[in-house]
């Protein structure tokens, strides 16, 4: 199968050949013809899947040509839980619709809004944004939501988890009722059913990934290491590889400390998460990716969205609550056919989390030994 096949225009195509790839992911494959079917959508991706593309894609042909606009109109709304998802998801719509003819902006918090409100002015076809962000340009009379046909809820399940729900609930009472839908969740849950039952109508499922097919490729290990000892035993594993290394904190607090404790080993080390400014976090990010930077400290909820390639290693310095999380940080490694390495510290106080995820990937954590 080639993207050809998919029902794409030539335009749409031409774009997509530039990019590199010939060959859609199966999400990809799925998506696209379901989308441009004109029914609603839900879909079960990770980040990694090129999920994003499988609704871009689509999205843009949907739209068709430009057509004349009032002020503040927007005729499709990506909304994204966060800043960094929001950036990537419009460099994917200018990337891809070079040759649409069709105008769009991105819209987030922690940013100076004013620019925003001029973008919007003359109105776009596509608009991504962040739900704070877009209900405070909404109050402010920036954005005009009469036009709206299409609607993208990209990585919903993580705006369940970041307390969205009311801002989405907000959106969808002021948004037309008649529209396409399109969810994308990494996983269905009953929340997410729940919110998909208010939102979608009929709609088709997709469901590329099992929970735990990504995490196959992936070698996994285990240290046995007090709370104490954790961040020698962090600094001794990053000074052993030369590779790039993605380390999950809990905390926004703890990420902080692990930067500074690692730069008294001369290790390079930046942190992410949502306490940093827009312009920290972009810069942290594209530091690690030009590789001046060897380990990028990251919450959970500031990982969400990061696409990196070709990730090495993904070292657990916490373990994360929710056994789900687990899945989408180790899942950042070993992408695109690579093997990739992820190892946990720990401590004995998270033995519980620990058995949930060995329940949920339905296997044993290899033991690599204990450090004290």
């Amino acid at each position: 199968m080639t993207f050809a096949t998919l029902g794409l225009s030539d335009s749409l195509l031409r774009a997509v050949e530039q990019t590199g790839y010939t060959m859609p992911t199966p999400i990809q494959a799925q998506a696209i013809p379901a989308i441009l079917s004109g029914g609603d959508v839900m879909a079960a991706a990770q980040t990694g899947t090129g999920k994003t593309a499988g609704f871009v894609l689509p999205t843009l042909q949907r739209l068709g040509p430009q057509t004349h606009k009032r002020p503040g109109s927007v005729r499709a709304l990506i909304l994204t839980p966060t800043r960094e998802l929001a950036a990537q998801v419009h460099e994917s719509i200018t990337t891809y619709g070079k040759y649409e003819n069709l105008k769009s902006t991105v819209v987030f918090g922690g940013v100076n809004i004013n620019p925003q409100i001029r973008a919007l002015k003359q109105g776009v076809d596509l608009l991504v944004a962040t739900p704070g962000r877009l209900l405070d340009l909404h109050q402010q009379g920036a954005v005009n939501f009469k036009d709206i046909a299409l609607l993208v809820l990209d990585e919903a399940d993580r705006m369940l988890d970041m307390g969205f729900i009311r801002d989405i609930r907000k959106i969808i009472a002021l948004i037309p009722a008649k529209r396409q839908n399109l969810m994308f969740s990494a996983t269905f849950s009953q929340e997410i059913r729940k919110l998909a039952n208010t939102i979608c109508k009929n709609p088709i499922e997709i469901d590329v990934a099992p929970r735990n097919s990504t995490v196959e490729a992936i070698a996994q290990g285990l240290w046995k290491v007090e709370k104490l000892f954790k961040a020698d035993l962090l600094s001794e594993l990053i000074q052993e590889t030369t590779d790039q290394v993605l380390v999950f904190s809990r905390t926004k607090h703890g990420a902080n400390k692990l930067v500074k404790r690692l730069a008294k080993d001369k290790i390079q080390a930046a942190a992410i998460h949502g306490n940093r400014s827009q312009s920290q976090r972009t810069k942290a990010l594209a530091d690690f990716k030009a590789n001046k930077v060897q380990v990028l400290v990251a919450t959970d909820i500031a990982a969400r969205g990061i696409d990196i390639e070709l990730l090495a290693m993904v070292i657990n310095f916490d373990l994360p609550h929710v056994p789900e999380d687990y899945v989408h940080r180790i899942g950042r490694t070993g992408r695109a056919g690579a093997t990739g390495k992820a190892i946990s510290l720990v401590s004995s106080d998270e033995v519980k989390q620990l058995k949930s995820i060995e329940r949920l990937i339905n296997r044993k954590i290899d033991y690599l030994g204990d450090y004290y």
